[in-house]
């Protein structure tokens, strides 16, 4: 059925042979409830299980697809580290509590979402000069390959590409849940200190001799 919509004066909403037609004050009633309920949209964070990551990168192909429209995972914004054979996870923004790598940038390029709670890059801005990479506690940040730009998780606006491949694949290593009030600063730490510690969960003790 294909619905038409018209406001029409003086006449209660109704249906007819698969028309829609509303009054213009239910409309106008409908618009503000929409825009209602898209300002109590809540900030998001990505929740990540590392151990079941595979290693297939279709979290890198989607972000750059995203981002730069094209396939290139030396710009995506995620970035799937292996250090040891059989440990393969993705490293991007944790989105921490107090955003140290925004209060570092000198000239102010960064700033927070107040949507998503995520890192936005102005890319005019921004002269790459790497002091949010220092001051991030898991050196997330990094170079875009050919600008000199940073790159950082941006959530893709609330709709973030890696989580829906990698939940269409079903590794489901990453998945949106709201954002509250934890410690993400947690989460930001560096690929060599989650490998470590991926290595023991997968391989037990012996995993500390692969590292």
């Amino acid at each position: 059925m294909v619905l038409k919509e018209f406001a029409v004066e003086n006449m209660p909403s109704q249906v007819l042979n698969g028309t829609c037609i509303y009054h213009k004050s239910s409309r106008s009633m409908l618009e503000a409830s929409l825009l209602a309920e898209a300002e109590k949209r809540e900030a998001i964070w990505i929740a990540r299980d590392l151990s079941k990551c595979s290693g297939c990168r279709r979290c890198e192909i989607a972000c750059s697809l995203f981002h730069e429209k094209r396939i290139w995972p030396e710009a995506s914004r995620i970035r799937v580290f292996m250090l040891a054979p059989g440990i393969e996870f993705p490293h991007f923004c944790a989105q921490c509590e107090d955003y140290p790598c925004v209060e570092a940038c000198p000239t102010k390029a960064l700033s927070v979402s107040g949507e998503t709670g995520a890192v936005l890059v102005d890319a005019k801005a921004c002269v790459g000069c790497g002091k949010c990479i220092e001051a991030c506690p898991g050196r997330i940040p990094h170079m875009h390959p050919t600008e000199k730009r940073v790159l950082i998780c941006d959530l893709c606006s609330g709709d973030p590409q890696c989580v829906r491949v990698c939940r269409e694949g079903l590794w489901n290593v990453l998945m949106v849940v709201p954002r509250r009030d934890h410690s993400y600063k947690l989460y930001a730490r560096t690929p060599e200190e989650i490998a470590r510690d991926l290595a023991v969960k997968i391989y037990g003790e012996e995993g500390k001799r692969l590292l």
